[in-house]
């Protein structure tokens, strides 16, 4: 049965479900602040609404399989045969990097149960082009993104220092595509999710979004039941660990990107002894709800919406909008409104731009400055009437091919993984006030991510929201960007402050991320941390 519910536009999805598709977009190249007490950015930390109130409670949450062992499983002879593994790379079958080679590593399902099945967790490298030092891992975001697929990029994203220095190493957590990747809606029927679309505030939208918070839960229920309660960041940590040891590696090295920063942290809590050199690049805080993460995100992409137009404004020709900043905005409101009237010619009669297709383009473009242009672009067509370019942005943000398929499960890996982690709040009149706020204050994305997803999740979450610490596990590189759309800076400087050894690096720019496309600073302090152990000065600002 599913949990209560936990939001009151269950359609909305979390946008920072597109970061590594929005890498992929990119070419891979290379906030008002909020105030210093408030990390989530999104109000008072114990109200969410920023009325200095105390928030209600959570929702109910569970255990994770994989937090509470009796013992280290590196250590436990019942977990000896995971650890004990070694990979047997080769070709891979569905990777166009040709220097990306593949295999496996076998993982217990349920952590506290390794006599009670198993999955595999596919793995890829990119061999060290010089004098091997040890392996990197990497994670893309998401939660969703394929690690493997990822690698097609990554060597273009870090020097060529720390590519000949590195084995580049990264792998699909569970859950996700090629590791038991979870099945849900069929092609399909994901055109239909991604494009449903009713105006924005009205008695219509509520109901397709409970019809399709429904109809997402019981197909992914029906199809992958068995996985979805043991897909919660702790466990793919734990997998993490497993494949530490199959590299042969006492220590794990780990640059993590945006959720990777989430899973990097996790690690960090549960093996504290055996973190080597940590970056985590657009950090989640692990302390925030649900909600929160909803709240904080909404103000970010406001931001970022406004940070685009102002760009578009000064470029003058070219950019579609007229009058102030604000005129501007409004004109862009009025566009998504419209669009959910009445959608716009694509060149496939089959597919016409919706709103919401409209709108997961241009939340692609914000991740990227260097995309910028390319919106201007894509807005242009579609404000005189054609939806091509930006249908043609939002389907390669969500991975969707030219004959109709999706690369990868990423759509729902996200949900599933997000439904475990991040419990919301459970007040219904709460959360219906929320959702009202979010839309006023934040107009242009706030009532599409004024919900979280989960009301009908089969599996209730297994994890409170809480600081981490890392205690012994120092020094970590944590990065945040100024005008970070999906992880907003204040995550950043939250995370910082709670691991007990960490230091911040900041970006001054736009975008989601910063190593590998800052433009040289902080890609030299990564660099020698990652090449010399030499750890950046904290605070450090480029």
């Amino acid at each position: 049965m599913p949990h209560a519910a936990r939001a009151r536009r269950p359609l909305a999805r979390l946008a920072a479900g597109a970061a590594a598709a929005v890498l992929l977009l990119a070419g891979c190249s290379g906030l008002d602040p909020a105030p210093d007490d408030d990390p989530t950015g999104s109000g008072d930390p114990t109200s969410g609404d920023g009325s200095g109130e105390t928030s209600p409670a959570l929702e109910e949450t569970g255990t994770s399989a994989a937090q509470g062992l009796a013992a280290d499983p590196a250590e436990d002879p019942a977990y000896a045969e995971y650890y004990e593994q070694s990979i047997d790379w080769g070709p891979c079958e569905d990777v166009e990097g040709e220097d990306v080679e593949c295999g496996t590593i076998t993982v217990p399902l349920a952590w506290d149960a390794p006599d009670s099945g198993d999955i595999e967790i596919a793995v890829g490298r990119v061999a060290a082009s010089g004098d091997r030092i040890g392996s990197l891992v990497t994670n893309p975001g998401g939660p969703g993104g394929s690690g493997v697929d990822f690698l097609e990029s990554v060597p273009l994203m870090v020097s060529a220092d720390v590519s000949a220095s590195y084995d580049l190493v990264s792998f699909d957590p569970r859950g996700v595509t090629r590791s038991a990747g979870i099945e849900c809606l069929s092609d399909e029927e994901t055109d239909e999710y991604r494009s449903a679309t009713a105006e924005a505030g009205s008695a219509e939208e509520d109901q397709l979004a409970e019809e399709w918070s429904a109809r997402l839960a019981e197909a992914c229920e029906a199809n992958s039941g068995d996985v979805l309660p043991y897909l919660d960041t702790y466990s793919a940590a734990r997998d993490m660990d497993v494949l530490r040891a199959a590299l042969g590696e006492d220590d794990l090295d780990y640059l993590g990107y945006s959720y990777g920063t989430y899973l990097g942290s996790s690690y960090a809590e549960l093996h504290p002894g055996r973190v080597g050199r940590f970056v985590l690049d657009g950090a989640l805080d692990p302390s925030i709800t649900m909600n929160e993460f909803s709240a904080g995100q909404a103000e970010g992409f406001e931001r970022a919406t406004e940070a685009f137009l102002a760009d578009c404004l000064e470029q003058g020709q070219g950019c579609p909008f007229k009058g102030s900043e604000e005129e501007a905005k409004q004109q862009l409101i009025s566009f998504f409104a419209a669009v959910d009237a009445q959608p716009l010619d694509s060149g496939d009669p089959q597919r016409p731009l919706t709103g919401a297709l409209a709108r997961s383009a241009v939340l692609a473009v914000l991740y990227e400055d260097g995309l910028w242009e390319l919106g201007r672009q894509a807005l242009t067509d579609a404000m005189n009437g054609d939806g091509a370019q930006l249908l043609y942005v939002a389907d390669l943000s969500a991975e969707r091919n030219a004959d109709g398929s999706y690369s990868t499960n990423a759509a729902y890996a996200i949900t599933a993984v997000n439904c475990l982690d991040h419990p919301g709040i459970d007040d219904e009149q709460w959360l219906e006030q929320e959702a009202d706020r979010l839309a006023e204050e934040f107009p242009t994305f706030g009532p599409m991510l004024g919900g979280d997803g989960c009301a009908d999740w089969p599996v209730e979450p297994v994890r409170e929201p809480a600081p981490i610490a890392a205690e012994g596990a120092g020094p970590i590189v944590v990065i945040g960007t100024t005008g970070d759309p999906a992880t907003p800076y204040e995550w950043a400087e939250s995370l910082a402050e709670q691991l007990d050894d960490a230091v911040l690096l900041t970006f001054d720019g736009n975008g989601h991320t910063a190593y590998g496309r800052s433009g040289g600073c902080i890609e030299e302090q990564v660099d020698a941390y990652l090449l010399e152990g030499t750890v950046p000065e904290d605070g450090l600002t480029c």
